[in-house]
């Protein structure tokens, strides 16, 4: 599942990919911005922890799952 998240005040989104279903990284990022911690925390693929502060979260895109490309696009 493709992740991207805009930062306020930042040029470019975070993007990853993640194992996690559409239905589980949206909980994640509702309680996130609901509970008071103030972190959004997500892991991708390769198991790198992605710690993105709540109030700096401009939105959250969450892609469809898509297969792997093969050969040329041209």
């Amino acid at each position: 599942m493709e992740i991207r998240i805009g930062i306020v005040n930042a040029p470019r989104e975070l993007n990853f990919e993640s194992s996690q279903s559409a239905e589980e990284l949206a909980g994640q990022v509702q309680t996130a911005l609901a509970s008071g911690t103030g972190v959004l925390q997500l892991t991708d693929d390769k198991g790198r922890l992605y710690v993105v502060p709540t109030a700096g979260i401009a939105y959250v895109e969450i892609g469809t799952e898509e297969s792997r490309r093969i050969g040329f696009v041209g």
